[in-house]
């Protein structure tokens, strides 16, 4: 079950010559794939084009109809090594994933794909995750691309340019035998806008044609002696064969004023934000006509020797906008001026950051800086607005509300209290929270699926057992390999705890094999413990997320056990997110029905809460939060539980498992009660209001007595 469904928004994709498409970016690349003829899709899931590939999934019928095979890869390696479809035969094909952590995955069948070259167009699509919002190392795509001598592309980010380079991108790629690289960045991702569509394409060559007429060509093979003449065919066929063509197709663009003093190099990706900053300062429209001349690199590998030595001629200073360190661009951009003796100057990461996603206000400090430094603005009266920095509280990433992870990391805490500290291997996904605040769980991550190896060096005799994490995600991805599989054979004495929530909620809460949902094109409900069985754990142990006590037992058992081997724990539960997301519309419009529905929640009786607030710290639920006392005796503020609650019931679990204070209940919040339902809280009220009478006359009674009324 995906974040989000595209089901009415690809029916879009049925537009043909003439038509305007209007939509977010990744229906436009979706859309572009469709138009360039492409024969097979393939990609793994990943911020920021996780929605690209639900787009695709979502397309599936249509790319049916157009004989087109889309695949949910099980890895970026996987997806990577479907390019091999178009090594040999004409087959348009294209891959995608988050990058660089998925490119990382993909390397070593990138590297062989980028060796022997290509027949047919082979196009990789992707996710630039840069800047402060990325969960992932600061890393860029463009190292990859030049250390395989792959052409890497980078477009202006509206629909127009990004539908041109999907279809140019496979042109370059067949017209010098070259797989293609295309990055684009989370705004690119998901900018909405408009363009003129073509028609679909169905192949003319077919993927059945090379099933029934196979092609063998060993000198597409990385195998000697051919894989020594790769790199001769790269640099004399291949390299030539992509100037000429990047050159007479003019992929990279002159915008902006015809001619100055001073001018301005931008990667295509960040041309939006530099308009926007010169906005800013006066030297241009929001529509682009800039006072500037500016040279967008669409292509930013290979750089055009000529083409930059041609926009640098005439100008005393040009300033290039490369985001990302190294600056690789600046490099060779510094290189070529060199050799071609030019004494125009080359300014970049020198006038703008060279840490962090360039954004506007980034872009507009350096540009400033550049023209006041080349005496642009002259004796003008311009200034920059100047304001006065607000400090903004620290706010930790955090599980959602009833995630059922949590109680997982509560129960680490709890196990801890016992028997000290562990070193704990962490794993990318939701779960990589437990690593900040309230739970500080976790020592290193290494990976996806890489929970159980990151801890392999471990593997000896001592008083102490180490615990890995891995969730559902990671295990499919590379952990039963590379974790489960090393680990059982190698003996480790360690323990792993599987986090089995049902999806791969860190990317989007796409479905997976051991979802528990039927799926109508997919193969679903194969158990995470069938899977660790069959490669010979013997130690296992499923248990229910929420059940904290259950979940505390199991885990110190795999700590103290005297059995020697591999132990796994999978903890089960359904994300929440993606549980809320299925049940709350059908609940609301059960509700609007008129029909009787039940929805549980928590709360806590202020006049029992203590203020330990232990409950807090053990859970670190955002429904679970603070307010006045409302004993007059008492300062501390109470826990209190707010409207967001899901009913999870982590919290009351917590104070039963940490043996804290009983001030939690459970109440049952009944819409369209029935007659049943009425009478029973008519009875109730009754009951506790006779109650309470009776109370309040034994209270006055004592008084009386002590002569105090």
């Amino acid at each position: 079950m995906a974040e989000r469904s595209f089901k009415k928004e690809v029916e879009k994709l049925r537009l043909g010559e003439g038509e305007e498409f209007r939509g977010e970016g990744i229906l436009a690349v979706t859309k572009a794939l469709l138009q360039a003829g492409v024969s097979y899709v393939g990609g793994y899931q990943g911020s920021p084009i996780s929605h690209l590939m639900d787009v695709l999934a979502d397309a599936e019928d249509i790319m049916n109809e157009l004989n087109i095979h889309f695949e949910t890869s099980a890895s970026e390696a996987t997806a990577a090594a479907m390019l091999a479809a178009s090594v040999n035969y004409p087959l348009r094909g294209a891959v995608t994933w988050k990058s660089t952590v998925g490119t990382n995955v993909a390397s070593d069948a990138l590297a062989n794909v980028a060796s022997g070259g290509v027949t047919g167009g082979a196009l990789v699509i992707v996710g630039e995750d840069y800047g402060e919002g990325s969960s992932i190392m600061q890393e860029r795509s463009h190292a990859f691309a030049t250390k395989s001598q792959m052409w890497l592309l980078d477009p202006r980010p509206n629909l127009t340019s990004i539908v041109n380079a999907v279809e140019t991108g496979f042109e370059l790629s067949e017209a010098s035998n070259t797989p293609v690289m295309l990055e684009l960045r989370i705004r690119a991702c998901h900018v909405y806008g408009r363009f003129t569509a073509k028609d679909n394409k169905i192949p003319d060559f077919k993927l059945q044609d090379a099933m029934e007429n196979p092609n063998r060509d060993t000198s597409r093979i990385v195998l000697p002696p051919a894989n020594y003449l790769h790199e001769h065919e790269k640099l004399k066929e291949r390299w030539p064969a992509a100037i000429n063509f990047i050159s007479e197709r003019k992929l990279n663009e002159h915008l902006g004023a015809e001619s100055g003093e001073i001018g301005i190099i931008v990667q295509g990706g960040l041309y939006n934000s530099l308009i926007r900053a010169l906005e800013l300062l006066g030297l241009s429209d929001e529509f682009g006509e800039a006072d500037l001349p500016i040279y967008v690199m669409n292509v930013t590998y290979p750089v055009i020797d000529e083409e930059i030595l041609e926009f640098m001629n005439g100008k005393k200073a040009v300033l290039l906008v490369e985001e990302g360190h190294p600056n690789y661009i600046e490099q060779e951009l510094g290189l070529i001026l060199r050799k071609a003796g030019c004494e125009t100057v080359l300014n970049g990461k020198d006038m703008i950051s060279d840490i962090g996603e360039y954004t506007s206000d980034v872009i507009k400090k350096g540009v400033e800086k550049f023209a006041r430094a080349n005496g642009y603005f002259g004796n003008s009266t311009f200034e920059t607005a100047r304001f006065t920095p607000v400090e903004v509280p620290a706010r930790p990433a955090g599980f959602c509300t009833g995630c059922p992870e949590r109680p997982m990391f509560t129960a680490i805490q709890l196990v801890q209290e016992e028997i000290g500290d562990l070193h704990v291997s962490a794993d990318i996904g939701c779960h990589l929270f437990s690593i900040l605040p309230p739970f500080n769980i976790g020592n290193t991550t290494m990976g996806y699926g890489l929970g159980w190896a990151g801890a392999s060096a471990f593997n000896k005799d001592a008083r102490k057992r180490t615990l890995s994490i891995m969730g559902d995600g990671g295990f499919w991805h590379n952990g039963l390999t590379s974790g489960v599989g090393n680990a059982v054979f190698n003996q480790t004495d360690n323990v792993l705890m599987i986090v089995d929530n049902n999806y791969s909620a860190a990317t989007g809460g796409q479905d997976l094999l051991s979802s528990k949902a039927e799926h109508e094109k997919r193969s679903t409900q194969h158990a995470i413990a069938d899977a660790v069985r069959g490669v010979g754990v013997t130690w296992v142990k499923e248990v229910r997320t929420y059940d904290l006590v259950d979940m505390h037992r199991t885990l110190l058992d795999a700590m103290t056990t005297s059995f020697k081997g591999p132990k796994v724990i999978v903890a089960q539960g359904e994300c929440m997110l993606n549980r809320q997301r299925r049940e709350k519309p059908q609940f609301n419009k059960n509700v609007r029905a008129g029909k009787r529905m039940v929805r549980d929640r928590f709360y806590v009786d202020s006049e029992t809460c203590t203020g330990d607030h232990q409950c807090i710290r053990m859970s670190g639920c955002p429904s679970l939060t603070l307010k006045e006392n409302p004993n007059p005796l008492k300062s501390d503020p109470v826990a209190y539980v707010d409207n967001s609650c899901v009913g999870c019931g982590h919290c009351g679990e917590v104070a039963h498992a940490a043996v804290l204070c009983p001030s939690f209940s459970k109440v049952s919040l009944i819409y369209n009660p029935s007659v049943w339902d009425k009478f029973k809280a008519g009875f109730r009220r009754g009951i506790i209001s006779w109650l309470q009478k009776g109370a309040e006359r034994k209270r006055l009674r004592r008084l009386q007595k002590a002569g105090l009324v």
